[in-house]
């Protein structure tokens, strides 16, 4: 999706080819993850960094073109709000140090951005709470042919306008646009295709309570709603069912309603046949490896945890991991990946496919509702606990698992203990922009500019004042 298209019209047999490639590419890919050796290489990890720019007063500010051509840094991508931009860090081994890696790259990247913003600033952050409904006109969005074309593969399927709902705010809407409220820190995870149905399904389980000890997005247009409100506006704006057609069970932006069995292919067959294209754009390439359209396609379904094969270094599977909020700061994303990816990896031991996924389910939106404070089930626990007790109850099986994949002690253990802090003092970002909004009289401006100060100093959550 980093890629821009060049065009944003396309015809009715454009959508027919594209199709026809699509089912055509499955087959292709079905014999790629059957070759042997496919995939084969170092366990590496990855992310990406969504970040909302501001200006002095602390409301969003549409200049990411310009602050990208000035900062003329090639992992620095535009994002679908003209006051959006992406990050895409550099994967590096999961062995050695790679939080410490990844944290300092974070930090640099970061810096450089917010120090490119022309009177303002960056901000890592799950929802901007400043933002009004006039930051979400169809002007909002980057000038790329991709994002308006996308408006129109949505425009295509369902009928306008339609009503978004969380909780007690209804809005009507015409355009894709709300997505931008949403920025996230989403990781990435190499596997082998023989293990990617085990990764996938832990990562599904682990999910739940990295969340309720990350939630960093309770406010959305002065409403205070979800500990992670993303997950209901993501799920909301993008969904590209007719009202009055409910033809799918599952939206475009989805957790999924059951376990991977066979591996990554199942997932991939599952898109193409359940999800019709929004973004037809017909491509050549000489190399069979690439399966450009099925890529392009299976970037346009938003699962929460979802598979992602890439033609890079004779070709590899990941898992992206993609339900974490942006923020607070380095130090805080870099602990929910270790937390994430150590919970994943400790999980993939054992086959979850006799666990019921509903429960699975329930946790993961439990944890988006209501955090730390959250009721959540767990495999060989009886009832239910609060998420904070549970969180505490699997940081060991984290660590161990980290270790295990040769990750150095003070690496895991650095990561790792401001989930233990953070869990322990409940000082969740969300729990600070609450008591922030409170503090300064619902002021939402302001709590951005002390927001955004401390994000930079780098320091985690919960010991900011």
């Amino acid at each position: 999706m980093g890629q821009d298209l060049d065009k944003e019209r396309f015809s009715e047999a454009e959508y027919t080819r594209f199709g026809e490639r699509l089912r055509e590419q499955l087959g292709e890919l079905r014999a790629l993850l059957a070759e042997p050796g496919f995939g084969r290489g170092p366990v590496t990890i990855g992310a990406e960094l969504e970040l909302v720019l501001v200006d002095a007063a602390g409301r969003p500010l549409p200049r990411n073109a310009e602050v990208r051509e000035a900062l003329g840094d090639p992992r620095v991508v535009l994002e679908l709000g003209r006051y959006n931009l992406e990050v895409n860090l550099t994967p590096v081994p999961l062995a050695g140090r790679p939080f410490q890696i990844l944290g300092a790259e974070v930090q640099e990247a970061l810096t450089r951005v917010d120090a490119a913003v022309p009177g303002g600033g960056a901000v890592p952050i799950g929802i901007l709470p400043s933002l009004a409904t006039g930051d979400f006109t169809k002007e909002a969005i980057s000038d790329q042919n991709r994002y308006r074309a996308m408006g129109r593969g949505f425009r295509r399927l369902r009928l306008e306008p339609f009503l978004v709902k969380i909780e007690d705010l209804e809005l009507s809407v015409e355009d894709v646009i709300l997505e931008a409220a949403n920025t996230s820190w989403q990781v990435h995870l190499r596997t082998p295709p023989e293990r990617f149905a085990r990764l996938f399904n832990a990562a599904q389980l682990a999910t739940g309570p990295v969340l309720a000890a990350c939630g960093n997005s309770p406010f959305f247009l002065g409403r205070r709603l979800w500990e992670e409100t993303r997950i209901a506006l993501m799920e909301e704006a993008a969904d590209d069912r007719d009202v009055e057609r409910r033809y799918r069970k599952d939206g475009r932006v989805t957790f999924g309603s059951d376990w991977v069995r066979e591996g990554a292919y199942e997932l991939f067959e599952r898109y193409v046949r359940d999800y019709d294209p929004i973004l037809p754009d017909l491509r050549d390439s000489d190399d069979p490896r690439d399966v450009p359209e099925l890529r392009l396609h299976q970037g346009t379904v938003w699962q929460w945890n979802r598979p992602v094969y890439d033609p890079a270094d004779g070709g590899h599977l990941r898992v992206e991991m993609r339900a974490l909020p942006a923020g607070p700061t380095c130090a805080d994303m870099t602990a929910n990946a270790a937390f994430l990816l150590g919970l994943t990896l400790a999980q993939a031991e054992r086959d979850l496919t006799g666990y019921r996924f509903g429960e699975t389910y329930q946790n993961f939106y439990r944890a988006a509702m209501h955090g730390l404070d959250a009721k959540l089930s767990w495999p060989g626990v009886d009832g239910e606990l609060q998420a904070a007790d549970l969180v505490l109850r699997l940081l060991p099986e984290a660590r161990a698992a980290l270790l295990e994949a040769g990750v150095v002690p003070d690496d895991v253990d650095a990561a790792l203990d401001i989930i233990r802090e953070r869990t322990r003092l409940r000082r969740t970002g969300a729990v600070w922009q609450r008591e922030a909004m409170a503090r300064f009289g619902g002021d939402a401006e302001r709590l951005v500019r002390e927001y955004h100060e401390h994000s930079l100093s780098g320091l985690p959550v919960h010991i900011w004042p």
